[in-house]
């Protein structure tokens, strides 16, 4: 009387799923240096935690007596897991079948992962490996679609829970969008690509067949799409990355951010802060050892390390806090503002604006980036949107100016609403316009009238008088800048004010009236 056949049965259909796309497919997968999908979900999650979903699905053959003869799986495992004991919802690629092509898999399978992880407000991973549309498939199938899938709550998401994707190999149309639109992305080196249409797709449209990695490669969307966020050297640091990342974040946006004892003194003062920034204002520093002083010590995670290098954007923790951090980079444009360092800045601000984490910005900003090809890039666009997230954002900032604020761009050292907390270094100077370039067009006719020798002896007179006029301390007389700090006391200044903005997070706990923006 019991049901034991069928539960004998069940097994045999779990065992078809297991098999994925054949031996042949499975030995193609690991000559290309890739796992399967089910290797990927073994090594990135916590060893016993995976409870698979829609583990039956796929397309049956039956014998002429209704008797099951064989599945092939569909192309995507779903299910929940647990990272580091955070509770995560997956859905992965199957390459080994068909490619992982999306019209091959059952999407309903696929969606229903990511609804189940917005409905209990948990985090979503996604391993990425699609070839995207099938000619043949829809052949087979007689018919086309309409382009998207109306129950994916595709933007939705991003408002509501941390997304996670890593393009695991390649990526094509479904997939790009997929590995694309999550709030943190990832590519494995050498072995992943990330593209709008294949190779072959590319020829047939555009006339040439690219190499596929020179067409979606990590290198070209890591470091000059943007697409792509932070570049792993292997599939196993990739699955480090997402660890790391996670750990910074609520699993919704009802929670708060997971807060972890640092055992670090939060008075700590580092006396390499004092003459870290150069006396010499054309002297460039190295702004990440800066972040690394002030906060937590190896707590510092950067986010999209090489797009968009003028500015600098990583998650770390103050006295066991959360927190974003901005930092100009004086290596690259001497930290003014473009256009790919804007997309990255504002991206960077409504993430953390969605996740409850206060932001601290380290300031030292010459202006947007001028010239001809800086106005054909639409720089001024790129740094009146960053100026629109952060006055749209919620979360506590804290500024520190430690050299240089000036022009449209220094407006976006922090909220001009509210209390508008900023501390600045005895090395800050600012103003609407660098004193360099506007002496020259203050005194041009003055300039012009004179010898090569008396017009530098005059912009030294120039440089004396207005340098006075750039003291910090003037500022501070009228109280223009709250306060004036020894650099080796911001850690502490930090560490006080982090607790102040925890304080009052709770009460923004739930979505942001605008959703993430990618």
């Amino acid at each position: 009387m019991s049901w034991g056949p069928e539960v004998e049965e069940l097994k045999r259909r779990r065992a078809f799923a297991l098999e994925l796309g054949g031996k042949e497919g499975i030995e193609r997968q690991h000559a290309e240096g890739r796992l399967t999908a089910r290797e990927r979900i073994d090594r990135l999650v916590d060893k016993g935690s995976w409870r698979e979903l829609g583990m039956l699905a796929g397309k049956a053959e039956y014998d002429k007596n209704h008797r099951l003869v064989a599945v092939r799986p569909s192309n995507t495992i779903i299910g929940t897991a647990r990272l580091d004991g955070r509770k995560v919802s997956i859905d992965a690629d199957d390459f080994t079948v068909r490619g992982g092509s999306s019209e091959a898999t059952v999407s309903e399978k696929w969606i229903y992962s990511e609804n189940y992880a917005f409905e209990h407000r948990m985090p979503l991973i996604r391993l990425v490996e699609s070839a995207g549309g099938s000619v043949r498939l829809v052949e087979q199938q007689g018919s086309t679609k309409i382009p998207g899938y109306p129950t994916w709550q595709m933007v939705g998401l991003l408002g509501y829970i941390p997304v996670a994707a890593i393009a695991m190999g390649p990526c094509a149309g479904l997939g790009a969008l997929k590995a694309a639109c999550a709030h943190f992305s990832v590519m494995v080196k050498g072995t992943s690509q990330v593209m709008a249409g294949g190779p072959p797709v590319v020829e047939r449209g555009m006339g040439s067949r690219p190499d596929k990695e020179a067409l979606g490669g990590s290198a070209l969307h890591t470091r000059q799409s943007g697409v792509i966020d932070n570049e792993a050297e292997s599939e196993e640091h990739a699955f480090a990355l997402i660890r790391r990342w996670l750990s910074y974040v609520p699993d919704s946006v009802f929670q708060m951010p997971p807060r972890r004892q640092s055992g670090d003194d939060p008075n700590r003062a580092e006396e390499a802060l004092l003459s870290i920034i150069p006396r010499d204002r054309r002297q460039v520093y190295k702004v990440r050892r800066i972040v690394e002083l002030v906060m937590d010590r190896d707590s510092v995670f950067e986010m999209t390390p090489n797009f968009g290098g003028s500015v600098v954007t990583c998650l770390a923790r103050l006295d066991g806090y959360p927190v974003g951090v901005i930092a100009n980079d004086p290596y690259k444009f001497g930290g003014g503002l473009n256009r790919p360092a804007a997309e990255k800045m504002e991206t960077f601000v409504d993430f953390c604006d969605t996740f409850h984490l206060p932001i601290v910005n380290f300031v030292d900003q010459p202006g947007t980036v001028v010239g001809i090809e800086g106005e054909r890039q639409g720089n001024v666009r790129g740094s009146v949107r960053v100026v629109s997230a952060i006055e749209q954002s919620k979360v506590p900032w804290c500024a520190i100016v430690i050299r240089r604020l000036f022009g449209l761009a220094g407006t976006a050292y922090a909220r001009m609403q509210g209390i508008n907390l900023h501390y600045a270094w005895p090395s800050g100077r600012w103003g609407s316009i660098p004193f360099e370039g506007g002496i020259a067009a203050a005194y041009r006719r003055e300039l012009d009238g004179l010898s090569p020798e008396e017009r530098a002896q005059r912009l030294i007179e120039f440089d004396a008088k207005y340098e006075h006029l750039a003291s910090p301390f003037l500022t501070a007389e009228r109280f223009r800048v709250p306060d004036i700090i020894d650099p080796r006391e911001t850690r502490a200044r930090l560490c006080d004010w982090v607790e102040d903005a925890y304080r009052i997070l709770p009460e923004q706990l739930g979505p942001k009236g605008r959703t993430y923006r990618k």
